[in-house]
């Protein structure tokens, strides 16, 4: 793996102060990826349909010390308005990942402010959208000082350090469709950085519906990190590992084909294998609320009643994400409001469609 390709090569045209602000959107995968070794590299490959409305908005303003203390990053983190000392660890251990890529980040004073569209920590991909921000906001400064890099390799650079953070946040710089993870069957796909999937995707896919079903808004009780962990011992790992890599075959051919059939089988399964794997941990754990059991039910009853496409899918988390193609919306919104809504926590839900990445503000 060439990660020499992100070193700083050349010197850098230091600035005294500047700011940047990028809103980045989380991600919900289609084929999921859950084990990984370090430093962040996927055990299987991975892909992931780009969301627009649930999005992280990161400003970042930059001042260069006076004084550069050589190993010592400098930064003061704000969510949503006040300031978030127990966010700072994570955050101080993706810029400790990242130094040697960006030494630049001891030059500067920075402070961050962020803020979600989406209820935070409750299995909706927020370190996804927070960290990809982030390293948006980095790559805009490099960019400012180091100006003869390429729109393709500051995106590329931008998703290999966003996957320093959290691996599912490389899948969040473009869109809409992202694989993250080497298969052979996908060009130029790699385990250190998330790429676009190339191929022409079936018209049925286009602008591709997903509502988000807040079953349970609060903090998962086992973190992904921990997750992910615990696969490193499971009986069932490399099973599923070749299982993820096979799916991702398939689904290629299918967005290809537009076989929704397919499509819904292959996306319901490997959201279940997810859950399963959980399950099946040691220690064990469940993530599912018995709300969200009650929604795919519901969802089954009508696909099979209305002859229709809808399908769910899950994160690593109780909430469930209802897809569906765009000639549906009308029908599958009221059915959402009629009848999913009710095993919602205050009836809430976030209406969201396929998007195209992260975009500068």
């Amino acid at each position: 793996m060439n990660t020499a390709q992100f070193l700083v090569k050349s010197d850098l045209k230091f600035i005294d102060k500047v700011s940047y602000t990028w809103q980045t959107p989380s991600n919900i995968a289609l084929v999921k990826y859950w084990g990984k070794s370090n430093p962040q590299i996927p055990k299987n490959a991975s892909i992931s349909f780009t969301l627009n409305n649930c999005h992280t908005i990161t400003t970042i303003d930059f001042e260069r010390k006076r004084f550069s203390e050589s190993k010592k990053v400098d930064f003061d983190l704000f969510f949503e308005g006040k300031e978030k000392e127990e966010f700072k660890p994570k955050i101080a251990s993706f810029f400790k990942r990242i130094q040697e890529y960006c030494p630049y980040i001891f030059e500067y004073k920075m402070t961050i402010n962020s803020e979600n569209s989406f209820p935070h920590s409750s299995g909706i991909a927020s370190s996804a959208s927070g960290l990809s921000a982030i390293a948006r906001c980095l790559m805009s400064l490099e960019s400012k000082i180091n100006p003869n890099l390429s729109s393709e390799f500051i995106n590329k650079k931008t998703s290999f350090l966003a996957r320093l953070g959290s691996g599912s946040a490389s899948r969040s710089i473009e869109g809409p469709l992202v694989v993250w993870g080497n298969h052979p069957e996908i060009e130029g796909s790699s385990d250190l950085f998330g790429v676009k999937f190339s191929n022409k995707v079936h018209p049925i896919f286009n602008n591709y519906q997903d509502v988000i079903l807040l079953v349970d808004k609060g903090e998962k009780q086992v973190s992904s990190t921990i997750g992910h962990g615990l696969m490193h011992n499971h009986p069932y790992a490399e099973n599923r590992f070749q299982q993820a890599n096979e799916n991702l075959s398939k689904i290629s051919k299918i967005l290809q084909d537009g076989n929704i059939k397919e499509f819904i089988d292959l996306v319901e399964s490997e959201a279940l294998t997810l859950h399963a794997m959980m399950l099946t941990s040691n220690p064990y754990f469940i993530l599912m609320k018995p709300n969200t059991l009650e929604i795919i039910n519901k969802i089954w009853s009508y696909r099979k009643e209305n002859k229709s496409n809808i399908c769910f899918t899950l994160d690593a988390g109780a909430n469930v994400h209802v897809l569906f193609p765009e000639n549906e919306k009308e029908k599958v919104l009221q059915f959402i409001d009629n009848e999913l809504s009710n095993y919602c926590q205050k009836k809430q839900y976030i209406c969201d469609t396929v998007g195209l990445g992260a975009k500068q503000i």
